[in-house]
């Protein structure tokens, strides 16, 4: 699939171009950026790449194209998704999927108006301690869930200038959208679409207007909840997952480390990609249980297959989920989600 890879920030440079370049069943034609640093830095890293200065060139040259990767500031996403749905073109569009629910189910219905897959980019699926959760909670070891807790917290106290930080609802900066969107996916991937939501949301660094911290509730049709913490303000992080049943609990500290390899220019796929050393093993009980290998390549070889890795239909439950949270977090109440 000949593939134009719109943006190249960290989430282009990181998450896409390396999985794009190395699948042997995708080709990565043009990477788009205006940026002469990520031009020159493209250029070197990827010389069969065409660096394109605008997007619109890939939508006048659209017939050169099978796929098109979004990556761009939150805001294009759903409008740089829909332009390459009618001219033609297949979508991987990276988190958040669309500013609204309403935005997504439009997406999706263009898409499958015109028989072209559109894929989210909720790549943290294939981290390799979610996938570890996952194994657990489907082979019964923790016996009925009751609470699902996940964190993605960090210590940035000073805040960095950039769209992130805009307090413009249009930027769509909210940590809510950044990181809160992987944790409620992972929660609907697990559990299933929540009947509930309840949800704090704050911005608490000096000078910051978008969310920098966030609580969210949720409550599964099963009875299980989700506790999903979001901060970048934490000093002191708990641990990335606590799944407690009525059999065992399981506890992991630390982060995948994907993304730290995939920053330091690590080729994605080779033996002992995404492997954790026994050290940061969780725990099941008192048992250190090994460690699922991360497998970002995953997604990218269902999406040359022709298949949506993550179905749009969990994309859309996941923005209804932050609407919600946003209305919780204004009102101080739970907020029913209909099925």
């Amino acid at each position: 699939m000949r593939t134009a890879l719109i943006g190249y920030g960290l989430g282009g440079a990181a998450f896409h171009a390396p999985f794009l370049s190395s699948s042997p069943d995708l080709e990565l034609t043009a990477v788009v950026t205006g940026n002469a640093d990520r031009a020159a830095e493209v250029a070197a890293r990827y010389p069969g790449a065409e660096v394109v200065p605008s997007v619109e060139e890939v939508w006048a040259r659209a017939g050169e194209f099978d796929l098109v990767v979004v990556t761009t500031p939150n805001r294009f996403h759903a409008g740089h998704a829909r332009t390459a749905l009618e001219h033609g073109l297949n979508a991987v569009v990276d988190k958040p999927f669309a500013g609204s629910a309403a935005e997504a189910r439009e997406l999706a219905g263009l898409a499958a108006s015109r028989g072209l897959l559109l894929a989210p980019f909720h790549n943290r699926r294939w981290d390799g301690d979610f996938r570890t959760v996952a194994r657990l909670v489907g082979d019964g070891a923790l016996g009925a869930v009751h609470r699902f807790e996940s964190r993605f917290e960090r210590w940035r106290p000073e805040p960095k200038d950039g769209w992130k930080e805009s307090g413009d609802p249009a930027d769509l900066g909210s940590i809510v959208y950044d990181l809160g969107t992987h944790l409620v996916d992972q929660a609907v991937a697990l559990f299933g679409r929540p009947t509930r939501v309840y949800a704090e949301v704050r911005a608490l660094r000096r000078g910051v207007r978008a969310h920098d911290d966030a609580f969210l509730a949720l409550t599964h049709p099963s009875g299980a909840v989700s506790h999903l913490w979001a901060s970048a303000l934490a000093a002191a992080p708990g641990p990335r997952f606590r799944v407690l049943g009525d059999r065992a609990a399981y506890v992991k500290d630390g982060m995948d480390p994907q993304e730290e390899a995939l920053k330091a220019g690590a080729v994605p796929g080779g033996p002992g990609w995404g492997e954790e050393p026994a050290e940061r093993w969780g725990l099941l009980g008192d048992t250190r249980v090994p460690t699922e290998p991360g497998a970002y390549q995953e997604f990218y070889a269902a999406v040359a297959a022709g298949r949506a890795p993550v179905p749009v239909a969990d994309a859309i439950t996941g923005l209804e989920v932050v609407e919600a949270a946003f209305e919780s977090a204004r009102t101080g109440d739970a907020i029913p989600l209909p099925g």
